[in-house]
């Protein structure tokens, strides 16, 4: 894999760090431009995959440079550029390219979120159970809510029959019964913690998910940079759960199950021929 990573902290080192950990080093980590208008098309020229770990305002220019100097496969982690995402899609569409984009590429924030779904599903008929959820970052981390907790509040949101939208953080007062609690804590150096809670009189049910480091959310960047080259994909953008459902299928179609050709998935079953009574 030939990749630029554009973004010297600490996420996009955690990415060039697993690169090469891989044997496929990045050919370059940019920085800092040295022009206000940003990196030029040929810091990228010779690239396959453009791993973008910067900052918000830094995204459009950074694709349109990218773009330019002939990547078209681009993995996207930054947060907080929502109001670029149209010009964005419409530059890949133009040039051909693909971008997987995601708030978090940790492979188990991306099943959790799944998890939070069947839970709000699960528990929203019993109106006792009231959801919540916390997020605790480092001190210094720019975003608050996170990029995950906006996802997860928007997939709980959406399975849940009467959870209709966040509560405002500073409003004063108990939030509505519509309304989904989620607390943020900006302390220390935590590199990530979600908890998701389902709260009634008798009891309480938590789901937590607390990184240790950055090292899953880089592999998960590299798996989706491998599923974007595996082969051609549409132009635009890509979701990280379309590259978990693609790694889901092909487990499956790697099961003894569907290798026997059966239609159920339940385990293949050897029979030992029984000798007639003699």
């Amino acid at each position: 894999m030939l990749s630029i990573v554009a973004g010297d902290g600490a996420m996009g080192r955690a990415v060039a760090s697993a690169l090469a950990g891989r044997g496929t080093p990045p050919l370059a980590i940019l920085g800092m431009p040295g022009s206000p208008d940003g990196h030029a098309p040929k810091d990228f020229h010779g690239a396959e995959v453009l791993f973008e770990f910067t900052v918000g305002d830094a995204v459009l220019q950074n694709v349109k440079a990218a773009l330019a100097g002939g990547v078209r496969c681009l993995v996207i982690g930054t947060t907080s550029w929502a109001g670029d995402r149209e010009r964005v899609e419409a530059l890949l569409a133009e040039h051909n390219a693909a971008a997987v984009a995601s708030a978090n590429f940790s492979l188990g924030v991306a099943l959790f979120a799944r998890l939070v779904e069947e839970a709000a599903r699960l528990f929203g008929p019993f109106a006792e159970y009231d959801p919540y959820l916390v997020e605790w970052h480092r001190r210094t981390k720019a975003d608050r809510p996170s990029g995950t907790a906006i996802e997860l509040s928007r997939r709980l949101i959406a399975a849940h029959p009467r959870k209709t939208r966040v509560a405002q953080p500073m409003a004063h007062g108990a939030p509505a019964a519509e309304e989904l609690d989620v607390s943020v804590i900006r302390a220390g150096s935590a590199p990530g913690m979600h908890l998701v809670g389902f709260d009634a009189p008798g009891e309480s049910l938590e789901m937590r998910l607390t990184a240790r480091d950055r090292s899953a959310y880089a592999a998960g960047a590299i798996t989706a940079a491998d599923w974007l080259l595996a082969e051609t994909r549409s132009p635009g953008f890509h979701s990280f759960d379309d590259v978990v459902d693609s790694i889901i299928a092909n487990q499956s179609i790697g099961s003894p199950a569907t290798r026997s050709g059966s239609g159920d998935r339940s385990p293949a079953v050897t029979r030992t021929p029984v000798a007639p009574n003699r």
